[in-house]
């Protein structure tokens, strides 16, 4: 609408003699109950006026009447300038922009960005919080690259520790050599079960010397289990064979297992980075801190960093044995990956309840003069719960990903079968169709919802046809290319021949449908997928209203009428499977 806005700078400079510059003319979408398509605020204006809003607004609407040839009506409400705009303008932009291939298509804008998302542990399978991050780190890298970013998908997998020896010591006592091939279970869920058998021997443990007169406390720590964890993970820091030979092995199961959920997830990375290899760093940036006076030790030899003046505490960054804490780690991890790639943005996709930590982080790396720790983004996001009673996990606390997958694919099943129309579908067929349906209504589900805020997630609401759901929005892409199909749509130059006057939710479809490069836009640098899951779900409630008002378009008499629709139907379909994609989900071609 630029050309909106220099008319206005003209018209005040006729009217009333003043230049102002563009960024000064703020325009917008007319509220739906007023007449028009465009909205310019008046109230900037009347310092040069020197009248009212409304009489300000009657004087700029009458000259952009008589200059503008797109403008064929106003009307003023307070200081709002509401502007009607000619359909041949609409027609002009679905045209030439919409119809163009490189509608919605990113343009580079020269800039590399780092999401880190996932970040598991290798001693349990994947659980429903994971999911939500998994989802969300994808979805918002896939938007960055939407926006003209480059983009690096990275995992930081935490797969050392004192977590990792308790599972690794439950197999070694009471695993009997069981394999994933032995018992059948994926990997990462044979480690998770002797995780659990530990936790359990353990807490048999700490009951047995608290009889004998223990405190908790003591018990906790005196327990020969948690003793042996301890010494086994001595071990692993010294590089014993037969340790390190175990550990190994069985975090290659867990990363067996991890691809199979990351594959049923949709979700992929580009690199990877280990604990392993990453819990060392950070102790030449503890020397240059002290070095520069950031940092100061105390008598007893451990470096610290007052952050009361920034409105947080004094930190420990190296403890008075010369061992790191997770802090140290994470500003070696920052400054290593910085080191690869150079980026100019690096996202840290991780749950609200480390959002001190991130900003600790940041804080540090602010004060060592990282010039480009302005460029760290902590997303932060809410936890899920489920409603009570709803898929308990194996142990009754955590909801596995991998059963909640399988749980959304069932109910797809369910619930498409129900309809009954999918009986000339193959075996294959029907199976993709349910996956895609059960992991769009989960992905969707989650997705919709601003990052920062805590859901609930019911996976039978979840997979609805109706309302603001991932199955609506494919079902209507799915009916859109069945409407193509049956009128034996193929895009032609010479079919863009209708001049007539557009129906009001024509003229509506092109306004919404002409949005999605900016709602994509939007949806990234808010680092909010939300943004464009409830665009999109406008996008197609708009256009079953379209479908249902205007004329049966394959019945349409008038060619060029009938093409002008199936257009519409067109660029509809492209926009929700384009915007869709951005999501991580899959739309049908027919359901």
């Amino acid at each position: 609408m630029n050309f909106i806005i220099s008319a206005t700078q003209q018209a005040i400079k006729q009217l009333y003699n003043e230049a102002v510059e563009a960024s000064v003319i703020n325009i917008q979408e007319t509220r739906k109950e007023f007449a028009g398509q465009v909205t310019v605020l008046v109230f900037p204006f009347i310092k040069f006026s020197k009248k009212s809003p409304e009489a300000t607004g009657t004087d700029i609407g009458n000259y952009l009447l008589e200059n503008v040839e797109e403008v064929t009506a106003f009307n003023v409400v307070k200081g709002f300038l509401n502007l009607s705009i000619a359909d041949h303008y609409w027609l002009d932009l679905f045209h030439h922009t919409l119809l163009s291939p490189d509608f919605g298509k990113p343009k580079s804008n020269g800039k590399k960005v780092m999401v880190e998302y996932s970040s598991p542990n290798t001693n349990k399978p994947l659980h429903l919080g994971h999911v939500r991050n998994n989802l969300l780190g994808y979805a918002v890298a896939e938007l960055l690259a939407a926006d003209g970013f480059d983009v690096v998908k990275v995992n930081l997998v935490n797969d050392r520790g004192i977590h990792i020896c308790k599972s690794m010591l439950a197999w070694q006592k009471w695993g009997n050599g069981e394999t994933p091939e032995s018992s059948g279970l994926k990997g990462d869920h044979l480690v998770g079960k002797y995780y659990v058998i530990f936790d359990k021997e353990y807490k048999k443990e700490i009951d047995a010397l608290v009889a004998e007169g223990q405190s908790p406390e003591d018990a906790k720590k005196n327990a020969p289990l948690i003793k042996e964890a301890q010494q086994m993970l001595l071990a692993w820091e010294a590089g014993d064979e037969e340790v390190i030979g175990l550990w190994k092995k069985m975090n290659g199961w867990v990363y067996d297992g991890f691809a199979i959920t990351y594959k049923n997830l949709g979700v992929d990375f580009d690199k990877y980075y280990y604990e392993s290899n990453t819990y060392l760093l950070g102790k030449d940036t503890v020397d240059e801190g002290l070095a520069q006076g950031v940092f100061f030790k105390k008598p007893d030899g451990s470096v610290w960093i007052d952050l009361t003046a920034e409105g947080l505490d004094q930190k420990l960054v190296l403890r008075a044995d010369g061992t790191s804490v997770y802090i140290t780690q994470d500003l070696g991890t920052a400054q290593m990956k910085y080191d690869d790639f150079k980026m100019d943005q690096s996202i840290y996709v991780v749950g609200n309840e480390q959002d001190y930590h991130f900003k600790v982080l940041f804080a540090i790396l602010e004060k060592l003069g990282k010039a480009w720790a302005g460029g760290l983004y902590h997303l932060s996001y809410g936890m899920v719960d489920l409603p009570s009673g709803k898929m308990k996990s194996r142990e009754g606390t955590v909801v596995d990903a991998d059963d909640l997958i399988a749980e959304m694919v069932a109910t797809a099943r369910q619930k498409t079968e129900s309809l009954g129309k999918t009986s000339d579908f193959s075996d294959e067929e029907r199976q993709m169709l349910y996956q895609n349906i059960g992991l769009g209504a989960l992905k969707y589900f989650l997705l919709k919802v601003e990052p920062k805020k805590r859901l609930l997630f019911d996976p039978s609401e979840s997979i609805d046809f109706q309302g603001n759901t991932g199955p609506f929005i494919q079902y209507t892409h799915a009916r859109i290319k069945s409407l193509l199909q049956k009128a034996n749509y193929q895009f032609r130059e010479d079919s863009l021949s209708f001049s007539g006057e557009l129906a009001p939710t024509e003229l509506e479809m092109i306004m919404l449908l002409a949005k999605y490069p900016a709602e994509v836009s939007a949806a990234a640098q808010a680092h909010s997928p939300a943004f464009l899951a409830n665009y999109l779900y406008e996008v197609a409630k708009l256009f079953n209203k379209f479908y249902h008002e205007v004329p049966p378009i394959i019945k349409e008499e008038n060619e060029s009428l009938k093409q002008h629709r199936l257009h519409i139907c067109k660029v509809t379909a492209d926009v929700l499977k384009a915007g869709m994609k951005i999501l991580g989900i899959e739309v049908p071609e027919r359901m």
